[in-house]
């Protein structure tokens, strides 16, 4: 395995690709993306039990997000049992993932612990069990604190597992080396990954503001489908970019060949 260091500006050309790939199949991505967060929360209405299990999924899912953008890339359509494609590549990767899955559950658990030792348990139950952020809530100091400590510690746990399934299903590394590996991969094109979030916060900021302005010209029904639909659109659009953030920072025999010099060369 070989790490690549790419220059910042690859950053950007993620987020392009990633958008560029949804729009060849739109349809196809956003169903897929939607059955994605549907199959996680129905499994969240279980209390407790269904929202750590949710957890357990998400790593294998956003490999097979990744693997759909990758058809789509090429210009196929992903079938929707590619969802679970890091789940029918033989047992032994079928625990390997859902090892890693378990990592990344217990990763997240341990998070809202922290936070339940500043707000004792509030922001901690609010995802566990569900609910509505109330104003009360907003009001109370401790809640605020422990949110942000959440938002603060979820980056580095993100980064941990950013790359980890593609390594794990793709080239057959073990889920605790996944996580260094993808640690290091990101630590190390930094400048690209900067850019890239700094990026997605704009189109996704961007995207929901022209959407809510839209939809306050077709009423309070149409308009918050509209805002709905535009925010299924722009996230699959995001999971899109992923498989792209891999592909460039591994050289490995993987079924992803690079294409950034193609299409930095303006190529199809």
């Amino acid at each position: 395995m070989k790490l690549n260091i790419v220059p910042a500006r690859t950053g950007l050309l993620w987020v392009k690709l990633g958008i560029r790939t949804f729009f060849r199949q739109p349809i196809a991505l956003s169903g897929l993306f939607l059955m994605f967060m549907t199959a996680v929360s129905l499994c969240a209405v279980i209390p407790m039990l269904g929202s750590v299990v949710a957890l357990v999924l998400i790593p294998g899912a956003t490999l097979g997000m990744m693997a759909a953008s990758h058809e789509a890339a090429r210009g196929r359509f992903p079938m929707p049992t590619i969802l679970v494609t890091a789940f029918r590549a033989g047992r032994q990767q079928l625990r390997a993932m859902l090892l890693l899955g378990g990592l990344y559950a217990a990763g997240f658990v341990a998070l809202l612990g922290l936070t339940a030792l500043i707000d004792g348990g509030e922001f901690a139950k609010l995802y566990l069990i569900g609910g509505r952020i109330s104003p009360e809530l907003l009001d109370n100091d401790s809640f605020l604190s422990a949110m942000w400590v959440f938002s603060l510690g979820y980056l580095p746990l993100s980064l941990l597992f950013w790359h980890a399934p593609a390594l794990v299903h793709w080239d057959r590394v073990p889920p605790v080396k996944s996580l260094f590996f993808s640690l290091v991969a990101c630590w190390r094109n930094k400048g690209a990954f900067t850019l890239f979030g700094i990026a997605w916060m704009g189109v996704l900021t961007g995207g929901l503001l022209l959407a809510s302005l839209l939809g306050s010209l077709l009423g309070p029904t149409l308009g918050s489908g509209l805002l709905m639909g535009a925010m299924l659109m722009l996230l699959a659009m995001f999971f899109a970019s992923l498989v792209f953030t891999f592909r460039d920072c591994f050289s490995m025999a993987s079924p992803l060949p690079s294409e950034t010099a193609e299409h930095e060369d303006g190529q199809p």
